[in-house]
């Protein structure tokens, strides 16, 4: 029976964090479609502040993902049955369907939804957001909705960024193999879809969304001091990068179930 509980009582403080986190979702999409729209200027401040903390990140790991571990593998085995050209068709599966928006997300998660956390949970702990509640300010609407809306207007916007620089990773690919790199960007714009590539801001809109509720969830629900607050940090951190695995399977299954052309060579 104890082992039983043991079992039981952390799964069921799991289902209670992702049921908090869904009505905090709702009544943020309640609070940003409510007048009055008093959260412009947070809003500006919050996503110059995640653009200024991700954009070099970003750039580093679209290329260090794509030419590294998938390129250089791929590359060599395609060189080795003298089909290099097809390196292109590969990196869209790779890039615009994958690696762009997982990339944006952990960028997201590990560096601009780590630092949500940590601000709120500061308030948090030293009482400001009671103070708020106080003075008759909403939380929800002055805190939560700026950062919520400025991950899902950023997170897209960084997904063409890394489609940029995770294509320019094969085009070093290519270069290091010795090819031209006319035959890549052909068989690369006969296989891309506006399909995918709309698939691929979808996907990257979802993450941002997902990432900005559970880091501000647990920002807003920090407690124990200092401690309390790098607690809620790594938490908030594991959860989102369990939220983006499972976001994305269940999105691409949707996708390639929806879409069957997707499946087929071109």
């Amino acid at each position: 029976m104890v082992g039983v509980l043991r079992i039981y009582e952390p799964f069921r403080a799991f289902i209670e964090t992702i049921g908090a986190m869904v009505l905090l979702f709702r009544r943020a999409i309640v609070a940003a479609l409510t007048p009055p729209y008093n959260y412009g200027p947070e809003l500006v401040d919050q996503f110059l502040f995640a653009l200024r903390l991700g954009w070099f990140p970003m750039i580093l790991a679209s290329l260090a993902f794509t030419y590294g571990p998938a390129g250089i593998e791929i590359g060599d085995f395609l060189n080795l049955v003298g089909a290099l050209d097809r390196l292109g068709g590969l990196f869209v599966l790779i890039v615009m369907r994958e690696f762009a928006p997982l990339v944006c997300a952990i960028v997201m998660a590990g560096v601009a939804g780590t630092a949500m956390t940590a601000d709120l949970g500061a308030r948090k702990i030293r009482e400001e957001l009671d103070a708020l509640m106080v003075l008759g300010v909403d939380p929800i609407k002055s805190l939560v909705v700026p950062r919520f809306l400025s991950l899902m207007l950023l997170t897209p916007l960084f997904s063409i960024y890394a489609l940029l620089f995770g294509t320019l990773g094969g085009v070093f690919v290519t270069l290091t193999n010795g090819a031209q790199v006319g035959p890549f960007f052909a068989n690369f714009f006969s296989q891309a879809t506006t399909i995918e590539f709309l698939a691929m801001l979808v996907k990257s809109t979802l993450f941002g969304a997902m990432i900005a509720i559970v880091c501000c969830y647990k920002g807003l629900t920090a407690s124990g001091g200092a401690e309390g607050v790098g607690r809620a940090v790594n938490q908030a951190v594991v959860i989102a990068f369990l939220g983006i695995g499972s976001i994305d399977y269940v999105f691409t299954q949707t996708l390639l179930a929806t879409n069957p052309i997707l499946n087929t060579p071109r």
